[in-house]
């Protein structure tokens, strides 16, 4: 599962996109969404319109693999409020799945997310009225965020701790701090800087106290993690670490920070901003792995060169007839991080059996039988993953992008 953020994206032309694509499930956040469509109300140099931009870069996100991962606010509401279980270690979120039944087999069906349905249009250069509001609204909240308050409390601080001289210090002492404090305060004091509605404050300590006063990290992982980039974040634009003021023709700091909230979704977080080459190795787990834009857009391309040397024939069967894995030659980068974060995938590629044309037909016949025929139902509790027979995403896809035929002629 990778991470990108928009300025990596935006580097990749269509053919790299597409390698990406096939080579990574990708989780795209919300941050992503909402920071291109910004770019409508974007002043664009060298004669393209907001609407060429945002078109090209729906044109190159991901389509095939890719999910939306749902608003880091609406998890941490959930864990705050109900309890709800947030998984930290690369698994797929998504949001909307609907409890199906067919014949005797249950399953569960995700439609077309909003997002999805958005990226598609936009490729076509169409954007809806109430998108065009809400970049307005987007690229005015990020176009004058005040920090002094905040530089002046943190600086303020500094009497009573040890200031941060490096971001890895501002790391440490977040961390610490968290735990330095008495629980309840530290809680309440944790919701309040991760702007958590303070009508909802008095539930979530009663449910805390309910609970028996858990530590933190145990009451809820997620808020923890959030609470530790929050305050990381505004320890360091105390220290000078971090500027205070927004880059021209760039997106506030405090936006870019808050893709690591999405970091413990992923395996591999690839972008190419310098805040994040310098912030993002400070929260990622032992498994997970921070990849510069260029260095995995450079493995992109010898991915793109070595197989168009392939004949024309064979090109033209689909991707996943003559490229189902990375070349095996781990002078390939990509082959490199297939290695660290999948290690069993040469063995199950020396296995793999190659379907039937019955076993072809008669899976999509079956997929075409649970999107038509599949009976929505009731339950009382979600269904747990593994008493589910199936599972079915609902994608629109470019059969072709860039030079790329990414089915195989059979299959449209």
């Amino acid at each position: 599962m990778l991470i990108f953020d928009k300025s990596f994206l935006e580097s990749l032309n269509p053919d790299e996109a597409v390698w990406l694509d096939h080579f990574f499930p990708t989780c795209i956040t919300p941050l992503f969404f909402i920071e291109t469509l910004a770019d409508l109300e974007k002043e664009v140099r060298r004669g393209r319109t907001p609407e060429q931009v945002v078109g090209g870069i729906a044109y190159k996100t991901p389509d095939m693999q890719s999910h939306v991962n749902p608003l880091h606010t609406s998890l941490l509401i959930s864990e705050l409020v109900a309890g709800q279980e947030v998984a930290m270690d690369a698994r797929i979120r998504r949001a909307g799945g609907e409890v199906v039944q067919l014949n005797d087999q249950q399953g569960m069906v995700y439609r077309m997310s909003k997002e999805e349905e958005a990226f598609n249009r936009w490729q076509r250069r169409e954007f809806l009225d109430l998108e065009r509001q809400i970049a307005k609204v987007w690229r005015l909240s990020v176009s004058g965020l005040d920090y002094s308050g905040a530089y002046t409390l943190f600086n303020k601080l500094y009497g009573s701790i040890r200031k941060p001289k490096t971001l890895k210090d501002a790391k440490e002492i977040a961390d610490s701090l968290i735990d330095l404090f008495q629980e309840e305060i530290s809680l309440r004091f944790g919701m309040s800087l991760l702007n958590v509605p303070t009508a909802l404050h008095r539930t979530v300590v009663n449910r805390w106290a309910d609970l028996g006063k858990p530590p933190i990290n145990k009451f809820a992982p997620y808020f923890r993690y959030m609470y530790t980039v929050e305050l990381f974040f505004y320890l360091a634009i105390g220290a000078d670490l971090i500027s205070r003021v927004r880059p021209e023709n760039k997106a506030d700091n405090k936006v870019d920070i808050a893709y690591l909230y999405y970091l413990p979704f992923c395996k591999v977080f690839a972008s190419s901003d310098n805040l994040h080459e310098r912030t993002a190795p400070l929260f990622l787990r032992e498994d997970q792995t921070f990849v510069k834009g260029p260095l995995l857009k450079a493995g992109l391309t010898k991915l793109d060169v070595h197989f168009d040397a392939l004949p024309q024939d064979v090109k033209a069967k689909g991707l996943h007839a003559f490229a189902a894995d990375p070349p095996l030659d781990d002078s390939f980068f990509v082959t490199r991080l297939w290695d660290r974060h999948v290690p069993d995938w040469r063995k199950e590629s020396a296995e793999r059996k190659e379907l039937s044309p019955e076993a072809q037909k008669a899976l999509i016949e079956l997929v075409n039988l649970i999107s038509k025929e599949a009976q929505p139902v009731e339950l009382s509790e979600p269904p747990k993953i593994s008493d589910l027979q199936y599972i079915h995403v609902s994608r629109q896809i470019l059969p072709k992008k860039g030079k790329w035929m990414r089915v195989p002629p059979n299959a449209l």
